[in-house]
């Protein structure tokens, strides 16, 4: 990028910094007018109570006019957002996943661009760059396709750094977004009129109930009507945890006490309330680990025939949440996970902190499973629909 490009970057975003500035104080505004309101009505002990009340999500603020903010208003309006539909909450978040990735770009980009500086690609470079994709869990197969395109390329011209990292960011962004085209659905999202399922599957550890939690509060949020199965029921944990996040996102939580109790007959009941209810969207939280293997899968089968038999013509579908931090091990449950539970995507928590934010292009290269929804950070706002243009824009951000 020029000079002149970054000054005009930053003057755009410092205009939008402003209209955010101004929304937000006019919000409080507005707010304060309502609490007034509020009192003339409503005694002070019953105000009091409701502001201590478990399901209020505080808004997101504003922060400070910085590089964070800069970059995060550059990636938006890249993809055609103007400066009036770009908001508070969509900024967090791109910050949130730039800082997160850190770890990876660290270890990643900032060698990168310490080896490459401003001059031209040698094969060389592409060694070291081999090493560095390997180094951030991008998988052979992702890393042998990026290679050999870049090395194709520099047979036909000469190709500077900063030519280079936009070629990049170009070929991650292709692995990416091959399993999701070939998918069909570019961004999953209940679909109205009729029942959708989603089964979350994945080994204890990973942030299955948490992301369910997380994906109630999202799917809540944008008007769906949502209904929680606490199907994970040989992990008495799972179910207490799954309350906790039904009353954040008022969400209701389908469950059964009973110690033990069969994971089909709660899906069993949840399907009968969300049928009554009009549900759009129906979650359920399913066991990360039995005594063996084989019986993980059984149960999986005995939930799918259930719905099937009972709501024969729902949207079903199965997300396998991985662990980013786990690397290669994650790699390998998506692959054994693949095998036998007819998995149709991914849910890529724990970005934040980890340098192994380059597995996601692994799962989407060798297990062509196209990502959905990604965590970084541990609040109910932080997860978020998968875009893979501010995936790699953050994994390969200048420092």
């Amino acid at each position: 990028m020029t000079k002149t490009d970054s000054d005009n970057s930053r003057e755009w975003a410092a205009q939008a910094y402003a209209l955010l500035k101004k929304q937000q104080e006019e919000q409080k505004q507005e707010l304060e007018k309502q609490d007034d309101q509020k009192q003339g009505l409503i005694d002070n002990t019953t105000i009091d109570n409701l502001s201590r009340s478990p399901n209020t999500i505080n808004e997101t603020e504003l922060g400070e006019f910085d590089d964070n903010f800069t970059w995060s208003a550059m990636v938006l309006a890249a993809q055609g957002k103007k400066i009036n539909q770009i908001s508070i909450d969509e900024i967090d978040w791109l910050t949130k996943l730039r800082r997160g990735l850190e770890e990876t770009r660290k270890g990643f980009v900032t060698e990168l661009l310490d080896k490459l500086g401003d001059d031209p690609l040698t094969p060389e470079s592409l060694d070291d760059l081999e090493t560095l994709l390997i180094r951030a869990d991008v998988g052979i197969d992702s890393t042998d396709k990026v290679i050999s395109s870049l090395r194709k390329k520099l047979n036909e011209e000469v190709v500077g750094g900063e030519a280079g990292i936009k070629f990049l960011k170009k070929e991650l962004k292709l692995i990416i977004d091959k399993p999701i085209k070939n998918s069909g659905v570019d961004l999953l999202v209940p679909k109205k009129g009729k029942l959708n399922v989603w089964l979350l599957v994945g080994v204890n550890g990973v942030g299955k109930t948490t992301t369910l939690g997380k994906l109630a509060y999202l799917s809540s949020r944008s008007n769906y009507k949502t209904l929680i199965a606490a199907a994970d029921t040989f992990r008495a944990a799972a179910v207490e945890q799954l309350k906790i996040w039904g009353e954040r996102s008022n969400v209701d939580v389908i469950s059964n006490q009973s110690k033990n109790a069969d994971p089909a007959a709660v899906v069993f009941d949840a399907i009968n309330s969300a049928k009554k209810r009009n549900v759009d969207l129906l979650l359920v939280d399913t066991a990360g680990r039995l005594q063996t293997k084989n019986n993980l899968m059984d149960e999986l089968a005995k939930i799918k025939k259930i719905i099937d038999k009972k709501v024969p013509d729902a949207i079903v579908e199965s997300l396998l949440v991985l662990d980013a931090s786990q690397g290669q091990n994650g790699l390998k449950q998506a692959k054994s996970f693949a095998k036998s539970a007819n998995l149709s995507g991914a849910i890529i928590t724990k970005l934040d902190g980890t340098s192994r934010g380059g597995v996601s292009l692994a799962v989407s290269e060798e297990v062509n499973l196209p990502i959905r929804f990604i965590g970084a950070g541990e609040g109910i706002k932080d997860l978020r629909p998968f875009n893979s243009y501010e995936f790699v824009e953050a994994m390969l951000a200048d420092q």
